[in-house]
């Protein structure tokens, strides 16, 4: 490559990079909305939670529900007492988006590709997001406070924050029984649509359980085997998150299970997402590095169980 065409692509490159940095390096609302789908787009998780872009580092999410009974017997033109009347249940989720960083690096030949193509602030878009959607559903998931890893010691984590069902497998495999626990285990409340709920564990857990219905002679345990089918207990689908742990307890061979409305998970981003670059000349890289806060809640930890010590 020439110093002329060189110098054109940088320029190129200049440009397109100032389009997405204008602003002191935050990104316009249009492009952090499509930032933020990308992230989602990476996430098994997160494409099944509720992502909450945040308007501050701190934002307060309103819960509204009635915990009780709210009908009462009635009579033809007399109003109810004020005794009778009922009062939502008012309390709110505070989101409080922690600092994480992510860096990218293209390096002149893609730079030249995308910008013959004209997409270089695409490519750059999905290569960060890419790099940082796999992090973030890891840190939604695993976030441990008391976590020896730095990464994973910002936040505590869905599964950290699931306390209040806890089944003990004892080191056994995922099995219908504990799946029934489970669901036994959940305050009869949150179990009035259990079509919204799902078991959420690892690939490997799933795999296990999916191999033991398929090793049933029937047309029915042919399909798990054969098929990528579903599979359900009681209505409530089985789905493996790549990213679920499959490394626990002494052996490192013991994951977890999550039973929950995925809707449950709240995930915010805040919506001041930073890029800033700099350019490594004697590498031929251009570095990128995308600054994001983000949290995760659930919006009833109470309408959560948790299976631990489920042996792989």
């Amino acid at each position: 490559m020439s110093y002329t065409s060189n110098r054109t692509l940088l320029e190129k490159a200049d440009l397109a990079i100032a389009d997405l940095t204008a602003g002191g390096g935050i990104l316009l609302p249009a492009q952090a909305q499509k930032f933020m789908r990308l992230l989602v787009k990476q996430s098994v998780l997160m494409q099944a939670a509720t992502v909450v872009p945040m308007p501050a580092p701190k934002y307060q999410v309103s819960k509204i529900r009635f915990g009780s009974r709210i009908l009462r017997p009635g009579h033809e033109g007399v109003a109810l007492t004020p005794a009778e009347r009922s009062r939502p249940d008012l309390s709110f989720l505070e989101l409080d988006a922690q600092l994480f960083k992510a860096e990218v690096h293209l390096s002149d030949e893609v730079l030249e590709d995308n910008i013959e193509r004209g997409e270089l602030r695409q490519t750059i878009l999905e290569m960060i997001a890419e790099a940082a959607g796999r992090d973030m559903e890891e840190i939604v998931i695993n976030g441990d406070k008391t976590s020896a890893d730095p990464f994973l010691a910002v936040l505590d984590g869905v599964l950290k924050q699931s306390t209040s069902h806890v089944v003990d497998v004892a080191g056994g495999p995922l099995t219908k029984n504990i799946l029934r626990d489970l669901l036994k285990s959940l305050p009869t409340e949150y179990l009035r649509d259990k079509k919204a709920m799902s078991y959420l564990t690892s690939v490997d857990a799933d795999l296990e359980y999916r191999n033991s219905l398929a090793e049933r002679a029937t047309v029915g345990g042919d399909k798990f085997l054969e098929d990528d089918t579903p599979v359900l207990y009681s209505g409530v689908p089985v789905t493996p998150i790549p990213l679920f742990p499959d490394n626990l307890g002494p052996g490192n061979n013991q994951t977890v299970a999550l039973l929950c409305n995925p809707k449950n998970v709240h995930v915010g981003i805040w919506r001041q997402i930073r890029l800033e670059s700099f350019r490594d000349v004697s590498a031929g890289v251009l570095r990128i590095v995308a600054t994001l806060r983000f949290d995760v809640k659930f919006a009833d930890e109470n309408g959560t169980a948790k299976a631990v010590n489920i042996q792989l």
